[in-house]
């Protein structure tokens, strides 16, 4: 894939990039990487906005395993690019106990040098020919595009005018997951598509996967 000129993934090794971004949970108040630091890990999530089926579906998957994390003594924070006032409308009938922050403009997305794929034929094509199953639930695997689109019914969700906006700016913005110690220090990091191509698309990681990195932090 063609990617649009950004640094490169923030790796395993180098300082996580601070930022400060509106909390969804708590209006009039920010979410900082500094409200971790010294005191727990984090596990980062970086989404794009709620008109995105596989990230309303990412953020259900880690309210399911925050928990768990928790116990492992790891924090875990999803920055969703959408309003802050788009996110706490979704999330008042889709309430969720995991920590969200809201970063329309995909800031943090740039810092953490997440890739944006060119729109080439090239890749528009792969989008028709590509053929995904992220989640195992379909019956063999389908096109992107048509497993977005049965992600979406199934999920019943209806986008508004915030969601059309957002996507239209965003779309094809990849999405990525960082594992950061409490020095600030990323140790593991997971990055859609990197290694798989269009075939990622869609993919987070499993709770076993997340879970055996956190644990690696102690050792």
């Amino acid at each position: 894939m063609t990617m649009l000129e950004t640094r490169p993934p923030v790796a395993p090794g180098e300082r996580a990039p601070d930022f400060s971004l509106p909390a969804i949970d708590r209006p009039e108040t920010t979410i900082s990487l500094a409200d971790y630091r010294g005191r727990s890990p984090l596990f980062l999530a970086l989404l794009i906005g709620l008109w995105c089926p596989f990230c309303r579906r990412a953020i259900a998957q880690m309210s399911a395993t925050e928990s768990r994390l928790k116990a492992a003594g790891v924090e875990s924070l999803g920055v969703v690019a959408t309003t802050p006032e788009n996110a706490r409308l979704y999330f008042k009938f889709r309430p969720t106990k995991l920590r969200l922050a809201a970063d329309p403009e995909l800031t943090i997305h740039r810092a953490y040098g997440l890739p944006k794929p060119a729109p080439t034929p090239e890749f528009m094509k792969s989008l028709e020919t590509t053929r995904i199953n992220p989640y195992g639930e379909l019956p063999e695997p389908r096109p992107i595009m048509e497993v977005a689109q049965a992600v979406a019914k199934a999920d019943g969700y209806v986008e508004n005018q915030t969601d059309k906006t957002e996507m239209e700016r965003q779309w094809p913005q990849l999405k990525g997951q960082f594992l950061i110690d409490r020095d600030g220090i990323v140790r593991w990091a997971n990055v859609e598509c990197a290694t798989e191509g269009p075939a990622g698309v869609g993919k987070f990681p499993s709770p076993e996967e997340i879970l055996a990195a956190a644990r690696a932090l102690k050792t």
